[in-house]
This record gives C-alpha cells, sequence and structure tokens, in this order.
C-alpha cells in the first residue's frame, strides 16, 4: 500500500501559510476627493467594512485603498 492519500495533495512542512510582509509603500496615504470621501463615509454607514463594494462604487479605486483611507486617521468621522 503507497502513502498516498486517495488524491490529496501531499501537505508541505512549512505549513502553506505565509505571512505577506507590509512595505511602507504599501501604506501610504491615500488621497480622495472631496466626493469620494463623502461616498465612503456614506458607503461605509450603510453596508459596514465591504470594501470591494465601496470600492465599485468609485472608479479607479480599489478595496484596499479604501480600507487604509479609513484606517490612516479617518476613522473619527465613525465615532
Amino acid at each position: 500500500m503507497d502513502n498516498c492519500r486517495c488524491g490529496k495533495l501531499p501537505r508541505t512542512s512549512d505549513g502553506d501559510s505565509q505571512v505577506a510582509e507590509v512595505t511602507s509603500t504599501e501604506w501610504e496615504s491615500v488621497n480622495l476627493s472631496e466626493q469620494e470621501e463623502d461616498l465612503v463615509y456614506r458607503m461605509y454607514r450603510l453596508v459596514g467594512d465591504r470594501w470591494t463594494l465601496i470600492a465599485g462604487r468609485i472608479p479607479g479605486r480599489k478595496p484596499e485603498e479604501i480600507e487604509r483611507f479609513l484606517i490612516m486617521g479617518h476613522g473619527e468621522r465613525f465615532a
């Protein structure tokens, strides 16, 4: 009998989980226009932290940018 587990791939010794490092360039502040900021705040109140949904309403913005914008010191408007 061989060591194959019915078609399952063998596990690697490193656990398949890799932690991505965050560089300083990834955490640059995000500049949004006044209209974009207003839309982000209103959408956040409506749908919460569904970044993909919010970013889909703003052409050219990625979900990571929207989340970073709110994390980087703009969260005081949500209190």
